[in-house]
């Protein structure tokens, strides 16, 4: 049981890794012996976290390709599996966030949430499901969030996205399940990352947070490491279709 939550001999692909909950979750899983390979649209963003991450000792590579696009996700999938070698774990993390009141959100900022938050979670889950179906074997983890479950101010697309990339992690579930295929979310609630600092500057904001959530605080993204970490080993081998919140109490709370 001591090697539970190793994962030496684990190949992870994590999208949109080049900053942010990406970079720090690529850190964190690496110091538990996994090989990372670091995707962002950006090669120049893509490449420095790549050396950092080598600077700490980390074994990784960089695969730079717009989740969005369906071509060059196909074409990617297959040059890391036959260059790099088999992905053994997928995070479906790239993601961005736009703000606007519902009557007034522009169709295209819409279409762009959509595509990065949700489309791009089953693109690359689909090219990578088909080679993880071939060995009888993977993992799969979506980044949900607490708009997965609930909604707020100016982010209705975000949420609608969110929510629907909850419902698609259960349809993989069910349909990847008998492959030996685990596919499960992580939903963060509030974490100090640059897509909130404006949030984390708000003095009313974040007293209303620190009221709002039990642990009365902002997550540390160090803090998803833990839950990142399991639904990628051994330990979670018969978790599936299942959302882990991290977010300090919120959701439960009334």
């Amino acid at each position: 049981m001591s090697d539970l939550f190793d994962l030496h001999k684990k190949r992870i692909l994590i999208t949109g890794s080049g900053q942010g909950i990406g970079y720090v979750m690529a850190q964190g899983l690496a110091q538990y012996g996994a090989e990372i390979i670091i995707n962002d649209i950006s090669a120049e963003r893509a490449e420095q976290a790549v050396m950092k991450l080598r600077d700490e000792g980390a074994v990784v590579h960089s695969a730079v390709f717009n989740v969005t696009d369906p071509n060059a996700v196909t074409q990617a999938i297959d040059n890391i599996e036959n260059d790099i070698g088999p992905i053994d774990v997928l995070f479906n993390n790239a993601g961005i966030q736009r703000r606007h009141p519902f009557t007034e959100f522009p169709v295209q900022e819409w279409n762009d949430v959509i595509s990065v938050n949700q489309t791009s979670v089953f693109l690359v889950s689909q090219a990578v499901a088909r080679h993880m179906v071939a060995r009888g074997k993977g993992k799969i983890v979506n980044i949900c969030s607490m708009q997965s479950e609930l909604g707020r101010d100016t982010i209705t697309p975000y949420a609608a996205a969110k929510g629907a990339v909850k419902m698609l992690t259960r349809g993989m579930c069910v349909e990847l399940a008998r492959h030996n295929i685990q596919v499960n979310g992580i939903a963060p609630g509030y974490f100090k990352t640059a897509m909130t600092q404006a949030l984390v500057d708000d003095k009313e904001f974040t007293d209303w947070l620190c009221k709002r959530t039990p642990a009365a605080r902002w997550g540390n993204p160090e803090e998803l490491i833990g839950a990142a970490v399991f639904l990628s080993s051994q330990a979670s081998n018969f978790v599936n279709g299942h959302l882990l919140f991290v977010d300090g109490g919120m959701l439960v709370a009334v």
